[in-house]
């Protein structure tokens, strides 16, 4: 995790260093105003090395932050190994109204995030609620909005399963992973997003597929999945897809054991499943006319 203080005290740094598997800190001021992108880098660079073994790396900026610059600073930062993975802003149910009024510059936040938690749901009334869910809509309409306690978002929802670890071995820090491992005993402590999930023996339409990944359903937060493109020589290896709020990264790895074909799977809150279902679904089949229409695909290969 890294995370980004205001203030000559890193008191964030010090509250989550029992809660993740290893802490980076950017002290000395808002990250998008006086760390530059190199030195961003080489923080991902060091946390992404193979060696290092992490599945996730998760920034943590100051409350002060201004998105949309956290945004152009990570994409001007990412490695080959690192695919960003979407901006998530965190909102105070009880207060976000009042903010907005004194804080119109609030707006400007909400609407590049690609998943909006109103936190503290349940200090407001249903009311209060909708309205502040309104509020997020207004300015942004296509993310996924979470509704949640003492901020208690599924991890599933924001990274893939990790391996699995060894047996325990003694005391330790709580890591990542093992808030995502499934023989733990705990129920999730919400069920509010929804996923729709293809899987067809054959392949994409590129082009409408660019199309469905670059302007992504209502409510939807990732898109993932292994497709096949039936083009001379593109069908002998996977198209493997990861976009995050119309943020699109594209790799190709080859098929082993998996018999070419098409799965994707696409994650939110919020989520006209029905219409999501129908969007996927158009994507399948090549126009044997479009000769051309790899080219939308292949613009986002990594």
């Amino acid at each position: 995790m890294l995370v980004n203080d205001f203030g000559s005290v890193d008191i964030d740094s010090l509250l989550v260093s029992g809660a993740a598997g290893g802490t980076v800190s950017l002290p000395g001021g808002c990250m998008c105003c006086t760390t530059d992108a190199a030195g961003l880098g080489d923080a991902i660079a060091a946390l992404s090395a193979p060696d290092v073994g992490l599945d996730a790396i998760l920034i943590e900026a100051s409350g002060i932050a201004e998105p949309p610059a956290l945004i152009r600073l990570v994409l001007a930062a990412r490695s080959a190994t690192v695919s960003y993975g979407g901006l998530v802003y965190v909102v105070d149910s009880a207060e976000y109204l009042t903010t907005l009024a004194t804080h119109p510059s609030v707006r400007g936040h909400v609407a590049v995030a690609d998943l909006v938690v109103l936190n503290k749901a349940d200090t407001v009334d249903d009311a209060e609620s909708a309205a502040v869910r309104e509020a997020v809509r207004a300015v942004n309409s296509t993310a996924s909005v979470l509704a949640v306690t003492d901020a208690a978002v599924d991890p599933s929802l924001l990274f893939d399963d990790a391996p699995d670890r060894p047996a325990d071995d003694g005391p330790r820090q709580l890591a990542l992973d093992d808030l995502l491992r499934d023989d733990h005993h705990h129920d999730h402590l919400h069920a509010e997003f929804e996923s729709v999930s293809l899987d067809h023996a054959g392949p994409v339409d590129p082009r409408r597929l660019a199309a469905f990944l670059e302007r992504p359903p209502v409510g939807a937060y990732r898109i993932k999945g292994t497709v096949l493109v039936d083009r001379p020589g593109h069908a002998d290896e996977a198209y493997v897809i990861q976009a995050v709020g119309g943020v699109v990264r594209v790799t190709r790895a080859p098929w082993g054991a998996q018999s070419p074909s098409t799965s994707l799977v696409v994650i939110g809150s919020g989520l006209d499943v029905v219409g999501a279902d129908a969007a996927l679904r158009a994507v399948l089949g090549p126009d044997a006319d479009d000769e051309h229409g790899v080219l939308h695909l292949t613009r986002h290969l990594t």
